[in-house]
């Protein structure tokens, strides 16, 4: 694919269940001053309607005014490709840091991703797709980003039909369940966040690989397993997160994300560079 409208392509930054992002060229008529901008196409073949619902989606997430979340810069149709330009991190993200991450950075990242969750949830809005590769990194922050729009593009969706079982930690088991996103759903996501990047490690280790239907099932029976490399600290933070009865999680991504900025200014103290 070579770009879409007046976006010209560079290279592709990364794909997804739902679609593909690309590094491209910033159209002169945004104004935005910018070299480059990632552009997201779409697998999804939108009608109208789909393009009407991902845009009433979109405008409302970026009318959300927060340090903490990429900025989204517009949002078109092109034949029946839907696709969205949003802020470039030449940083790259919790998956792929292109520098070297401590302890502390880390967790600091987690929780600026957990501020950025919490100022959608303020705004009546689920982010739904909480996971190391959508923490971008800016300079010595980070922000949210790549809201999932799955369930705008297809209402009433089912789980079993998951096709990305990479992710699949990062789904709480209500949601597994069918029950919307929400809060709870968002700092389970956090939680499973936090574990993967300090331990390197799924919080499902044995979860079948063959068969999506046999791996949602896995997860509505076996509790989380957390990886004895967590420090007492942390694992306490990462359980509460991860607790099965939505009441028993932290009941805002602020609370969580205070939990885990104390314990990023701790190891900052403790563990300098």
């Amino acid at each position: 694919m070579q770009g879409i409208a007046d976006y010209e392509f560079v290279h592709l930054l990364g794909e997804g269940g739902h679609g593909s992002f690309w590094l491209a060229r910033c159209p002169a008529r945004l104004s935005l001053g910018l070299d480059y901008v990632a552009v997201k196409t779409l697998a999804h073949h939108g009608s109208d309607a789909d393009f009407e619902r991902l845009s009433m989606e979109l405008q409302h997430y970026s009318s959300v005014t927060s340090p903490r979340l990429v900025q989204l810069y517009e949002v078109g149709l092109q034949g029946d490709i839907l696709y969205y330009a949003a802020e470039y991190f030449p940083d790259g993200s919790l998956t792929q840091p292109a520098r070297p991450f401590n302890r502390a950075s880390v967790l600091a990242a987690v929780a600026d991703a957990a501020l950025g969750a919490h100022a959608l949830h303020e705004a009546g809005i689920s982010h739904r797709a909480i996971k190391p590769s959508n923490v971008l990194i800016d300079g010595p922050m980070a922000k949210l980003g790549d809201l999932s729009l799955a369930q705008v593009l297809s209402p009433g969706q089912t789980l079993t039909g998951l096709e990305n079982l990479g992710s699949i930690e990062f789904l709480a088991p209500e949601l597994i369940q069918g029950e919307s996103g929400s809060r709870a759903t968002d700092i389970w996501a956090l939680g499973a966040t936090m574990h993967r990047v300090l331990t390197g490690r799924p919080i499902y280790p044995s979860v079948p690989d063959d068969s999506p239907l046999e791996a949602l099932r896995f997860l509505l029976s076996q509790p989380p397993t957390l990886n004895d490399s967590l420090r007492p600290d942390e694992h306490q933070v990462v359980a509460a997160a991860l607790a099965t009865n939505p009441l028993d999680r932290p009941p805002t991504a602020l609370d969580f994300a205070k939990m885990v900025s104390d314990l990023a200014h701790y190891y900052a103290q403790a563990e300098p560079l």
